[in-house]
């Protein structure tokens, strides 16, 4: 929460700085006018850790030449905020005690794209505000554990699913299983997302970028997602940042 919080605030610092500086008119003439950008990148989040996963968006300029249509889709992590890393005395493998499933989300997005500054040729920043949402697909896999009877005998280990009414002596956890099991598995939770952020794009070229976009998110579904005993639930929001390259056409 503290996290979301912090990014939410730097979030809002950025709008404020970044309108007032770019609040600038520039000439037709100077504006690269794109009718089709695509890009992808990385995206971090509040709820994932280090890497949140992997996006993907297009963008098409509509019938106003200042707003683009945009269909994305993003492939997440998100981890529970109890979650901690243990490693075994015995393997020197880490693992995670009592985490029961992960949790991947699938998000095909469709929304606006708002150009609020241009940058000149070869110079400047591309500022943008964008407005997207869309069916989230929460995807549940069991987490396995490497488990042993005999805390002495590393080499007789089994691999499970998790079960804190099972596996609660942690003596006898040796590490994490293969990722692999329990593929067959996986269920899929139907819900929905809406997110709104902007976007800040670099670069020397017009036909290339380098951006970043930041914004918040809000993730709703049906029921509780479980990745832990306990804490969970069905609503998650976040702050995140996107890392991407993108390529403009102008036809």
């Amino acid at each position: 929460m503290k996290n979301s919080r912090l990014a939410c605030g730097i979030i809002i610092l950025l709008i404020s700085s970044l309108t007032s500086a770019f609040a600038q008119k520039k000439d037709k003439d100077d504006e690269f006018d794109y009718k089709t950008e695509f890009d992808y990148g990385i995206n971090f989040n509040t709820n994932a850790g280090l890497i949140g996963g992997g996006y993907l968006k297009y963008s098409k300029q509509g019938k106003k030449e200042n707003v683009y249509r945009c269909y994305a889709l993003e492939i997440v992590k998100v981890k529970h905020p109890k979650e901690i890393r243990y490693v075994s005395r015995a393997t020197g493998n880490s693992y995670i005690y009592n985490k029961i499933n992960y949790l991947f989300v699938v998000r095909p997005q469709y929304g606006r794209e708002y150009i609020l500054f241009r940058k000149a040729p070869e110079q400047g920043v591309h500022l943008n505000a964008i407005v997207a949402g869309g069916l989230s697909l929460g995807l549940t896999k069991p987490y396995y554990i490497l488990w042993s009877e005999n805390p002495n005998n590393i080499t007789n280990t089994v691999s499970v699913p998790y079960d804190p009414n099972l596996y609660s002596d942690q003596s006898k956890i040796q590490g994490t299983g293969s990722f692999t099991d329990g593929l067959s598995d996986i269920q899929v939770k139907a819900g929905a997302h809406l997110k709104a952020g902007l976007s800040f794009e670099f670069g020397r070229f017009n036909n290339s970028v380098i951006g970043i976009e930041a914004g918040v998110l809000a993730e709703v579904f049906p029921k509780d997602i479980v990745i832990m005993p306990s804490q969970n639930k069905n609503v998650f929001t976040s702050a995140y940042l996107t890392w991407y390259y993108g390529i403009k056409r102008s036809e």
